[in-house]
């Protein structure tokens, strides 16, 4: 006969509020299963514009896409970067997307400071009308913008036109015009979340408002300036419409544009085009993996509360 002492019951009522061993079953593996999916489903077009970019146009033409490859080689990576002259154009790409991340989170930062640290009777319809600029597709207003633009003088040492349209100027002002709805909504929201203590307590200290926006307000949004700048870099590097239609000029273009240059009239190379848009990915590759602490940490911010 056995006696069950005083040290016991725990472990026994642990042990019957336990579920047991063979019934339990693994949290959340669907939700693995189903995000594994979507990444290979996202894999799947890079890959197969890696495969293609190794393989000679000669081995696809007689053998087929489908076809086990006959030869890999870095022959189309060397031949695009030459033929398309991206040196250049990567320089153009910079000089686009650098000025207008700077300039749309500079101005998006202004607004959104405003609408959420000061309360006014228009606070939420001016943070509306800002966001309902994103909504208005770019093909419907290219028609006056391109008239306009035609019409907009600018000094000499902006644009060699003399006007906003073929000149880098020009492509960096509607990016900045676009985006900043975007990125107001993202701030202000991110501002909303800081404590108006700190304001208030800075205002106390004698503290104007531009001393509280910038060396108060912008140092906390650090997280959120690192999403928003690594999702604005791509997003700008990879337009290809705007200059499409508002550059003439096609040394001025874009890396975007580079890749047209690798179409023929009458000859198309997809080997060498796709080995073309891998080289076009490095740059804003580099830039996620240089600012993917600050990203994921801007995103996931105000996910939980404590």
């Amino acid at each position: 006969m056995t006696t069950t002492t005083a040290t016991d019951l725990p472990k026994a009522a642990a042990s019957a509020g336990r579920p047991p061993a063979r019934s339990r079953k693994p949290r959340g593996l669907g939700r693995h299963v189903f995000l594994a999916l979507v990444s290979v489903g996202w894999l799947i077009p890079l890959a197969w514009a890696l495969f293609t970019s190794l393989r000679s146009y000669s081995d696809t033409a007689e053998h087929g896409y489908l076809s086990w490859p006959h030869g890999l080689s870095f022959d189309n990576f060397s031949t695009a970067f030459d033929q398309s002259g991206m040196p250049h154009f990567f320089w153009n790409s910079l000089l686009i997307t650098v000025p207008a991340v700077l300039l749309t989170l500079l101005f998006a930062s202004a607004v959104a400071f405003f609408v959420s640290r000061f309360d006014f009777r228009f606070n939420i319809a001016l943070l509306m009308l800002f966001t309902a600029g994103n909504l208005l597709p770019a093909q419907v207003i290219i028609t006056p913008l391109y008239k306009l633009y035609l019409q907009l003088p600018l000094p000499s040492f902006l644009s060699g036109s003399g006007y906003f349209y073929d000149s880098a100027f020009g492509v960096i002002t509607i990016h900045v015009a676009y985006q900043c709805g975007f990125c107001v909504f993202v701030l202000s929201n991110y501002m909303r979340t800081i404590p108006r203590e700190i304001s208030e307590a800075a205002l106390v200290d004698g503290a104007p408002v531009w001393r509280q926006y910038f060396q108060i307000i912008l140092p906390l949004c650090r997280p959120a300036f690192a999403a928003l700048a690594t999702l604005e870099s791509i997003w700008i590097y990879n337009d290809f419409f705007w200059s499409l239609i508002l550059m003439e000029t096609g040394d001025k273009r874009p890396v975007t544009s580079a890749l047209a240059g690798l179409s023929g009239e009458y000859f198309t190379n997809p080997n060498l085009i796709a080995a073309g848009a891998l080289l076009t990915c490095i740059p804003t590759l580099a830039i996620y993996l240089i600012l993917q602490r600050h990203f994921v940490g801007g995103l996931t911010i105000g996910a939980s509360k404590t």
